[in-house]
């Protein structure tokens, strides 16, 4: 019970997190990606180690929460940012600049995590029951390296398309590719650090 929360809880505040942070392209190591790539692959991880503890309906019924909350966030950022700051208290209109969601950027980062995440459950799913229950690592690392393409090109072209130059993106997508595959193969031992529950039909 305490694993299914605590993982559930770093799940949606990683999430959100990231969705903050997509909405700044950095260039760092000599790539352009959006912030949230710093942030994003740990979702990855903590999803995996949710199929473990909540199985495929809790986590289908985790990223549809996370998806809704991180349109809520969004909303009440854009509330926000619509209000007069009173300066006499410190306030400032930057908050407004900063926060308030660019909403191509908003709905492609939770359109993207919506279609990647649930493809990801899915190919979780077949792995365990099709091909090991023994491997955990191996449900782990095909999983993602199917999902992670998909999230990546979704994202990058649905908020940035048309907005910069076809390379940057296609730059962006190898960039986001690139780290989130490094973090899954980092993260693998992860996987065995939450006991299996059985599955709730």
């Amino acid at each position: 019970m305490i694993s299914q929360l605590l993982v559930s809880i770093f799940y949606i505040a990683a999430q959100m997190l990231s969705d903050i942070g997509s909405l700044q392209i950095v260039r760092f190591a000599g790539l352009s990606f959006d912030a949230g790539t710093f942030i994003y692959p740990i979702t990855f991880t903590l999803r995996d180690l949710a199929h473990k503890t909540l199985w495929i309906k809790g986590v289908r019924v985790l990223i549809l929460s996370a998806a809704g909350i991180n349109l809520l966030m969004a909303g009440y950022f854009w509330f926000v940012s619509t209000l007069t700051p009173d300066e006499a208290a410190g306030s400032s209109a930057l908050w407004g600049s900063v926060l308030a969601p660019v909403w191509r950027i908003t709905i492609a980062s939770i359109v993207a995590e919506v279609i990647s995440e649930l493809l990801d459950t899915e190919i979780y799913r077949l792995v365990v029951e099709k091909v090991t229950r023994r491997y955990q690592w191996a449900r782990v690392l095909v999983s993602n390296s199917l999902s992670v393409p998909v999230d990546s090109f979704v994202f990058s072209f649905l908020a940035f398309y048309g907005t910069m130059p076809t390379e940057i993106v296609f730059a962006i997508v190898g960039a986001n590719i690139l780290i989130k595959m490094l973090v899954t193969v980092f993260s693998l031992p992860l996987i065995y650090t939450v006991r299996e529950q059985p599955e709730v039909q």
